[in-house]
């Protein structure tokens, strides 16, 4: 019988559910679930939280200087929202928009199925949101009020933007202007 050398087989023709994007999406799933069974929601939320914090002061930095502004107002805040969300492939849309605060929907996580039973994977959207909106407006919580990771059709994203009584009693997560 003669070997064929691995590197002269083609794999081209396999029927392999394997590309970048269902990879790396399986790749954080897996990460998200290792923290939440290794140290909890609690602290797998905040460990994510971290490098939401980054991606959304990047994100922001990327959205001031395409727009050539340097601060962002309430309407270009929720613009950036559902436009960041879009371009992830998510389908957030938003329901309501004052001076207090920004409620949004989400039909589709940009997470897709892999976020199912990892909520800790929502808190990507909740510091993402924060720390646009407190760079901008000086101060944001959000509140995940319902998630599809925790199996809502979708999800309720509220941003409050001033410490309103409102937004005091809800159970969120603040963020403020200049916040490392």
């Amino acid at each position: 019988m003669l070997e064929v050398p691995t590197s002269e087989i083609s794999m081209n023709g396999l029927s392999i559910p394997l590309e970048r994007d269902s990879f790396l999406r399986n790749l954080i799933r897996e990460l998200a679930g290792t923290l939440q069974d290794v140290v909890g929601l609690e602290e797998a939320s905040g460990f994510i939280s971290v490098v939401g914090q980054n991606i959304g002061r990047q994100i922001d930095r990327d959205y001031k200087a395409a727009l050539e502004v340097p601060h962002l107002t309430r309407k270009q805040v929720a613009d950036v929202f559902v436009d960041l969300k879009r371009r992830i492939q998510g389908d957030f849309y938003i329901i309501e928009q004052t001076d207090e605060k920004i409620v949004l929907g989400n039909r589709t996580c940009p997470f897709g199925d892999k976020v199912i039973d990892r909520p800790a994977m929502c808190m990507m959207t909740s510091n993402v949101f924060g720390s646009i909106a407190a760079d901008s407006l000086g101060y944001a919580k959000v509140e995940l009020k319902e998630t599809i990771a925790l199996g809502a059709p979708e999800c309720q994203v509220l941003v409050y933007l001033k410490p309103t009584p409102e937004a005091e009693a809800s159970q969120g997560r603040e963020y403020f202007q200049g916040e490392q």
